[in-house]
């Protein structure tokens, strides 16, 4: 990791930026194309023309569940955010007013609904197990929970109705984010339709994004940072996929920083990729060697984030200085709801 410092990928962002609503439609979102000499400003809608016939789009399947629960350990009103699954009926969580909290305390949701709290760990979370049968503690989120956006995008009254399928992708079929795959959202069926026609293939693959996504980065040197870790999985038949297309010299390209994580995590240094299904917590710094992911299509991230570092180890440092620079001068709109990037190395 060079000993880069945490300070070396800050920027100065502009409030004003930070989307607090998605475009609409959907991929009427801005792309900024970005070589390792030349950017261009395009349309997310301008997809077709952008790729090549015989590309591999990698989509995270994941969907993300209703994790953000309100509820009451006695007079106290509690909110709950889960974090990961960890067994039956059994989620880590971060809870507020977390301090007030304790092993052995009860928080009730609703008449039929509630968690006891099982752990404290340190940095605030907890490890929550629902009294309720594990198949059941997903459709009683969709009863009792809410999407559960990004804490930089504000809702006054609480999650807008428009968030519960705005904040998910439309090919989401697997529950267990807590966080959507952003690079995701800007998909239509329209624009996946003219994909097809183009001859672009489409593989998913699945990582349940952890609210871990989020966590600012608190040390001085990147090398200290301790990773989340995440669940994926890729099925044999999507690894095939992928090692047939690299094998006939056409280009991978992940859609999102997910994808691209679990189908690094799975690759071995010929850039073979295996099924898999496990835990990643896979750190992407500059320096990192690339394995099986050409290009990369995502978002516009946090300052001094893993994300920012993993796009910075994908195109260089300096470029991506620049190349977010250019976004903040041209008001690209930045994070979950905003616009988002087309990284393609030479």
């Amino acid at each position: 990791m060079n000993n880069l410092k945490t300070s070396d990928f800050d920027f100065d962002l502009p409030q004003d930026l930070i989307a607090q609503q998605a475009a609409e439609p959907r991929d009427a979102a801005r792309l900024l194309r970005v070589t390792p000499a030349a950017t261009a400003h395009h349309h997310v809608r301008d997809l077709p023309d952008l790729l090549r016939a015989g590309d591999v789009l990698v989509m995270n399947d994941t969907r993300v569940i209703p994790a953000r629960l309100y509820g009451w350990r006695g007079a106290v009103k509690v909110e709950i955010l889960l974090h990961k699954k960890q067994g039956l009926s059994s989620w880590l969580a971060f809870a507020r007013p977390g301090k007030r909290l304790r092993v052995g305390d009860t928080v009730i949701f609703g008449n039929d609904f509630a968690a006891e709290i099982v752990e404290k760990h340190e940095g605030g979370e907890i490890l929550l197990r629902f009294n309720v049968e594990d198949t059941a503690v997903v459709p009683f989120l969709h009863r009792y929970g809410e999407p559960p956006l990004p804490p930089y995008i504000k809702r006054d009254a609480g999650t807008a109705r428009s968030d519960v399928s705005r904040y998910q992708t439309i090919y989401a079929a697997r529950d267990g984010a807590v966080a959507a795959p952003t690079a995701g959202l800007h998909f239509t069926p329209d624009l996946l339709q003219r994909l097809s026609a183009k001859g672009v293939e489409r593989v998913t693959v699945t990582l349940h994004v952890g609210a871990g996504t989020f966590l600012p980065v608190k040390v001085d040197n990147i090398a200290d940072h301790v990773m989340h870790s995440e669940y994926g999985e890729i099925s044999p038949e999507a690894a095939g996929a992928i090692n047939k297309a690299k094998r006939e010299g056409r280009r991978i390209i992940a859609v999102g920083t997910t994808s691209l994580r679990v189908i690094e995590s799975a690759a071995d240094e010929n850039g073979v990729v295996y099924p898999f299904a496990a835990e990643t917590a896979i750190f992407i710094t500059p320096g990192y060697k690339f394995r099986a992911i050409d290009a990369l299509m995502t978002n516009f991230h946090l300052p001094q984030s893993t994300l920012f570092m993993l796009v910075s180890a994908f195109m260089g440092l300096d470029r991506m200085r620049a190349v977010y620079a250019c976004a903040i001068k041209e008001k690209y709109r930045f994070y979950s709801y905003g616009d988002t990037s087309l990284l393609e190395r030479s």
